[in-house]
């Protein structure tokens, strides 16, 4: 099995000789050299949101749209579209890089994210994300990691203590990846370019109780379908913002290898610093957009960010709450090695059902 995975890189390598032919074509044949050079810092910044791209279920975007919105005060349509467009790269090499290496996958849930988020995410792009203004945008992203930052911060041990690896047939994951893929695709893919990913790993490692060598890989995928998707939908509709080519052409080779070394080297060290460190990294962006849009929130802004953030963390403890009900379910039927006789378990859906409703 070691030498068929070592095998199967010839097709990532394949792929990556591919991408750098054309991103030579593209810089060469179209005198684009002196853009990629003038763009040099998105690149370096993209150096550290690959890395995290491959190794946490946070989508290089998660930093690719803070630097471009909070560094560079670009607008936040325009963190979107880069993150659309560079994930299109990053995770797509690290989600190629995974299948290669024969990684596991929670297959249920992946099933039912890519049926809800291909039936979702166009429309989002398309009718409710031009909806949105600028700040809410911002705001959107800011609140929505920060969340995720600061539960990983006081659940962090509890999370990758996690050891099921998941039941490929399971109807009740399939149905929640559904949901949560519609949802995320039409919501807040849409509307930051991010998050699909975090909320279908949230949704294994707090539902499902996946270990996380299972839901990291799981969560890349997802992203980077959802990426793709979104690079096709807003190159039809011929609607990208100005400046993302340019930021495009400094990153793209940097991502393409940074994605899957952090895929890859994560599985030396340990997820948990990695984890620990980029968390640390949502709840400063937090910081730094409440900061820097300090008018904006005085009086009920302000108020609002902190309801939203609190809902966030709220629905992240329930999804937990189900999680453990459904975790000790499967105990008292004597079979907790085995997902797939859990699903079978009519207790045990209906424990999962009544929570969802």
């Amino acid at each position: 099995m070691k030498y068929l995975a070592r095998l199967s890189l010839r097709y990532w390598f394949a792929w990556l000789v591919l991408f750098y032919m054309v991103w030579l074509l593209l810089i060469f044949q179209g005198n684009n050299l002196a853009l990629a050079l003038e763009n040099w810092s998105m690149a370096l910044a993209m150096a550290l949101g690959s890395y995290a791209a491959g190794s946490t279920p946070m989508g290089g975007g998660t930093v690719g749209f803070p630097v471009l919105v909070l560094v560079f005060d670009m607008p936040a349509s325009l963190g979107r579209d880069f993150s659309f467009a560079v994930q299109s790269i990053g995770m797509v090499s690290a989600s190629l890089f995974i299948f290669c290496r024969r990684q596991q996958l929670a297959w249920a849930m992946l099933r039912g994210a890519f049926l809800g988020a291909l039936l979702a995410t166009p429309t989002g792009i398309l009718l409710f994300a031009p909806l949105i203004p600028e700040l809410w945008v911002k705001l959107s992203f800011a609140v929505l990691w920060g969340s995720f930052g600061i539960f990983h911060l006081y659940r962090l041990s509890e999370i990758t203590d996690c050891e099921h690896k998941g039941d490929p047939q399971c109807p009740t994951d399939f149905r929640v990846g559904l949901l949560l893929g519609a949802f995320a695709g039409f919501c807040v893919v849409a509307v930051t370019g991010v998050g699909i990913d975090m909320l279908i790993y949230a949704a294994l490692v707090l539902l499902s109780r996946v270990d996380l060598k299972v839901a990291i890989p799981t969560s890349v995928v997802i992203m980077a379908f959802c990426s793709v998707l979104g690079v096709l939908v807003k190159s039809l509709a011929g609607d990208w913002q100005p400046g993302v080519f340019g930021n495009w052409l400094a990153a793209a080779p940097v991502v393409a290898l940074g994605a899957p070394l952090g895929v890859f080297v994560v599985s030396l060290i340990g997820r948990k610093p990695t984890l620990l460190i980029v968390a640390f990294l949502c709840v400063v962006q937090l910081v730094w957009t409440c900061i820097s849009e300090g008018e904006a929130l005085s009086g009920y802004g302000g108020s609002l960010v902190l309801l939203a953030l609190l809902l966030c963390l709220a629905g992240f403890e329930w999804l937990r709450a189900l999680g453990l009900r459904r975790e000790k379910s499967r105990q008292v039927s004597g079979d907790s090695q085995n997902l797939a006789s859990e699903c079978g378990s009519s207790k045990a859906d209906s424990v999962l059902i009544q929570g969802l409703k």
